[in-house]
């Protein structure tokens, strides 16, 4: 009725769904707007922090617009922590950190000296006003620097978690940005840091040319003697789209989680990459096999581990030609009519001119360049020589066919003995406790950037970290890649109410369309007339279910009387006149009956007829043409 009273119902169908689409499109870049004045999306733009605007390349004498600042608070950790450390206060940075004093063992004396240059500032572009992190300022160096953890981490019943941030503000070339976890050990001096500090754990990535790793190595103390050996995460170069890591110039975040039931799982940007077991997805395996090859066990002098052996009655035939040639010179081929014999291949090129600085006692004289002689181009010219062709007769070096060997006995292999080496440790988790972390790196490329460390033993506390930290600045960096409708996306998201504008802008239209689509067109006048038509035929139901009624009640007593007459006949014997009488009364029972029953076929025959008139008439009211005529039925 709604859609009747507003005429809705009698637009055009075309209109209507261009009126649909029109009103979505409308909707859509109105969001869109609002999400790009929310996020001041500039991609040709850079940012300038200390300003907080931004100023176009293309023209300088622009006027400055004003950045939505993401606001940034220096994060808390918010549970038990080992280390979280964010860099934001320099007087305590310089206080906690320690740069090495000490040289690297088997390199030139001129680089072998920890002298890179550390700095804590802010990031070169999309940063948060703020944050602060620790940056590598110097290329081609050996850099090293520590700082203890706040309370030793101990391997036992509880998941050891480490999560750090990682930015290559000027790509990489060559060179790591792994954390190092340093064993705790008696009279630790940081000073002293190098690569050959014992460390428990190693973690981050490390690329250079096209080798991009993951570094994951844990060192393993041997329950045997106690020596230790490092065990190398299998996957280590099979992370996927790792090499956007050092292209991109946006932070990234390194998870590793490491369980008392030797599972472990490593997440990259908050995406699980890999979940594995420390005692199968290492190499070496942390325990040895049970069994190993005999050192002292020598292949006997007749061991023979040949499978074929060439024939030894065999002989070459007597037409194998050895020395016949693979190719030969054509016998059929003839020299083409027109070939100029005469004429050069290459001629001097007649348009080449010495050029002006051209000076003979230095460059020598000067020679034009050598062309395609052009008379050579139709048959050819120079000297003829015919094509070569294969050798029909040629079959190389004759060798005697193979046969299988008759001593062959397999391929040898030394025997098995136990091992002495062999133990099974089935917690390699119980690792050395960690005291200090720190940076022991040689990078090609300046500019790297680490912030927000945090090692803890509660996943919850390193994820809301995270969330106050790594995904604002993501958030930020993200504004210059992200498509249209990504944003749209991220901005429906911030603003949850949205979806709500969504389902009744939207759904209102297309229950419109589909009512449209759905709902007939009759007009007022055909739908009396269809509730006139079915009034009566409710009436002509109910009339014939009367007669029927009717017709029922007078032959009972017929089928009474019939049956009352024959058992009178059975009983006695009646008197012909009775039985006349009888018959008699019969027969006009009969055609009274049967008159009535004419009668009544006349009356439904003339209602029917009346009926199909005033529909007829009603159809050509309610259509505008003339009634149609109907054919009477027959008795």
């Amino acid at each position: 009725m709604w859609l009747q009273k507003h005429n809705l119902i009698n637009l055009n169908e075309t209109t209507f769904v261009t009126m649909l689409f029109k009103f979505i499109i409308l909707l859509l870049c109105t969001t869109l707007v609002l999400s790009q004045d929310d996020a001041q999306d500039f991609p040709d733009q850079d940012l300038d922090i200390d300003s907080e605007k931004i100023s176009t390349n293309e023209d300088l004498n622009s006027p400055d617009v004003e950045v939505e600042e993401i606001p940034y608070n220096t994060p808390q950790p918010i549970g038990n922590t080992y280390l979280a450390e964010h860099f934001d206060d320099r007087e305590d940075f310089q206080k906690k950190w320690i740069p090495s004093e000490a040289k690297k063992e088997g390199t030139d004396e001129n680089i072998a000296k920890y002298d890179g240059k550390w700095a804590v500032e802010e990031a070169e572009r999309n940063g948060l006003k703020g944050d602060l992190g620790l940056v590598l300022k110097s290329k081609a160096h050996h850099h090293a620097i520590a700082a203890r953890l706040d309370k030793p981490f101990l391997f036992d019943n509880k998941p050891f978690i480490l999560q750090y941030e990682v930015r290559f503000q000027n790509g990489q070339e060559c060179g790591g940005a792994y954390l190092k976890l340093l064993s705790q050990v008696p009279d630790m001096d940081l000073r002293t840091f190098r690569d050959k500090t014992p460390y428990t754990l190693m973690f981050g990535p490390d690329k250079c040319g096209n080798d991009h790793k993951l570094h994951f190595i844990f060192r393993h103390r041997n329950p045997k003697n106690g020596s230790f050996e490092e065990k190398h995460w299998k996957r280590t170069t099979a992370v996927p789209k790792f090499d956007d890591v050092f292209k991109d110039k946006k932070p990234h975040l390194f998870t590793l989680i490491i369980n008392p039931d030797n599972k472990f799982e490593v997440l990259m940007d908050k995406h699980s990459v890999h979940k594995g077991n420390m005692l199968e997805d290492f190499n070496p395996p942390v325990n040895p096999e049970p069994e190993m090859d005999d050192p002292n066990d020598v292949k006997p002098a007749d061991w023979d581990e040949r499978e074929k052996i060439p024939h030894p009655t065999a002989t070459k035939p007597d037409d194998w030609d050895e020395d016949a040639p693979r190719q030969i010179v054509d016998p059929n081929a003839r020299k083409p009519e027109g070939w100029l014999d005469d004429e050069l291949e290459l001629i001097p090129d007649p348009n080449a001119e010495k050029p002006a600085d051209w000076d003979d006692e230095m460059d020598g004289e000067w020679e034009p360049p050598l062309i395609n002689n052009p008379k050579c181009e139709k048959i050819g010219c120079g000297k003829w020589k015919a094509p070569m062709i294969d050798n029909p007769k040629y079959k190389g070096k004759w060798r005697a066919p193979l046969i299988d060997n008759p001593n062959y006995k397999g391929k040898w292999k030394p025997k098995r003995i136990p091992n002495p080496h062999y133990f099974e440790d089935k917690y390699p988790y119980k690792m050395t406790p960690v005291a200090a972390v720190g940076f022991e790196l040689w990078s090609m490329v300046d500019g790297i950037m680490f912030d927000n460390i945090i090692i803890t033993d509660d996943l919850y506390v390193a994820e809301h970290w995270a969330s106050e930290t790594f995904d604002l600045k993501r958030e930020l960096a993200d504004r210059e890649t992200d498509n249209m409708i990504t944003r749209l996306f991220k901005y429906t998201n911030k603003n949850p109410w949205l979806w709500a504008v969504y389902l009744v802008v939207i759904g209102l239209p297309v229950v419109l369309f589909i009512s449209f689509c759905c709902t007939t067109t009759r007009s007022p006048a055909v739908i009396a007339a269809q509730r006139d038509i079915e009034n009566r035929r409710k009436a002509y139901a109910s009339k014939t279910f009367a007669g029927q009624t009717e017709e029922k009640a007078r032959e009972v007593p017929k089928e009474a009387t019939i049956t009352e007459v024959k058992e009178e006949e059975e009983e006695e014997e009646v008197p012909e006149e009775e039985v006349e009488l009888l018959d008699n009364e019969k027969n006009e029972s009969r055609e009274e009956e049967k008159q009535t029953a004419e009668e009544g076929d006349e009356e439904k025959v003339t209602d029917e007829e009346e009926e199909e008139e005033v529909m007829g008439n009603q159809e050509s009211d309610a259509t505008g043409d003339f009634p149609r005529r109907r054919r009477l039925r027959k008795d």
